[in-house]
């Protein structure tokens, strides 16, 4: 008997079109649809991005389970007290509180971001043994960058760029390992000494509260900043983390035809038209400031 694949996706309404493609993708690679729960852990959306997203119940009989974020109390109290910048919002933490916002049944979940597109079977993953560790990921490419700054010295107090660092966009989850880690209790105490103002977001706070305690896996798993040249090497999951994206026009990343169709051309030029009414936007509230 097939149990299910629980899988979640942290998203807001701006992002809505990413999420669908990484959903789809997940489920055009594998023959367990019926075994698919998407727990989708957004801000607000709009009815008319609801709907596209019920589309992959639609077509392939998986489940989505929607969790509003601006709803949770929890949620509204992590995200109001974290750093924050112009490229990432507080969507990020919503990671942090999974154990506490799933159901209490799931005992094991599959994190995914939005860049994301799948090429394997989701469920060679899922499955994986964690041999006895509470999440499995894959070393970031750009670790060493991301905690010591561009001469590689900075937070040499609270990171060691020779320890591995994994990136958080895939994070296989156990998830009573994850609930015994005390993430949000460890935060606390972050916050209270300031090391939360000085790391990168929740990822780098994943890497010390799982700092050594956590199963590695194969690159396949996460290629990220995927190019076309990668395309050889036959990845399983496409991580698109560098400047380029799949759905700008003019772009190389690898697959980016796949990824344009498993969005759907529908979709793809529809999410297009959103990006560009966004961007005259923030550019008329930029010159209104001027003035």
């Amino acid at each position: 008997m097939s149990q299910d694949l629980h899988i979640a996706l942290t998203f807001d309404d701006n992002f809505w079109a990413p999420a669908y493609a990484t959903m789809r993708s997940v489920c055009l690679f594998t023959h367990r649809h019926g075994d698919l729960v998407f727990h989708l852990l957004h801000r607000t959306l709009s009815d008319e991005h609801v709907a596209d997203l019920r589309q992959i119940e639609t077509e392939f009989g998986a489940r989505l389970v929607f969790y509003d974020l601006d709803q949770s109390p929890l949620f509204s109290d992590i995200a109001a007290r974290m750093p924050v910048n112009k490229r990432l919002t507080n969507i990020v933490y919503a990671r942090l509180v999974i154990d506490r916002l799933l159901p209490a049944d799931v005992a094991r979940v599959l994190y995914l971001d939005c860049d994301m597109m799948v090429r394997a079977p989701i469920e060679e993953l899922y499955d994986l043994d964690l041999q006895g560790f509470p999440i499995a990921a894959v070393r970031d490419v750009a670790g060493a960058i991301i905690v010591g700054g561009r001469d590689l010295r900075a937070n040499r107090d609270i990171f060691d760029i020779a320890d591995p660092y994994f990136n958080a966009g895939m994070l296989l989850i156990d998830v009573a390992g994850w609930r015994a880690a005390d993430i949000i209790g460890k935060m606390e105490g972050y916050l209270k000494s300031g090391v939360m103002a000085r790391i990168y977001y929740d990822q780098d706070l994943l890497n010390l509260v799982f700092k050594n305690n956590w199963l590695r896996l194969p690159f396949r798993w996460n290629l990220m900043d995927a190019r076309a040249v990668h395309e050889a090497l036959d990845p399983a999951l496409l991580h698109y983390t560098g400047g380029s994206r799949p759905w700008h026009l003019v772009s190389n990343t690898a697959f980016r035809r796949t990824y344009r169709h498993v969005m759907t051309n529908e979709l793809f030029y529809r999410f297009m038209r959103h990006r560009w009414k966004q961007f005259w936007r923030k550019q008329g509230r930029k010159l209104s400031g001027r003035n």
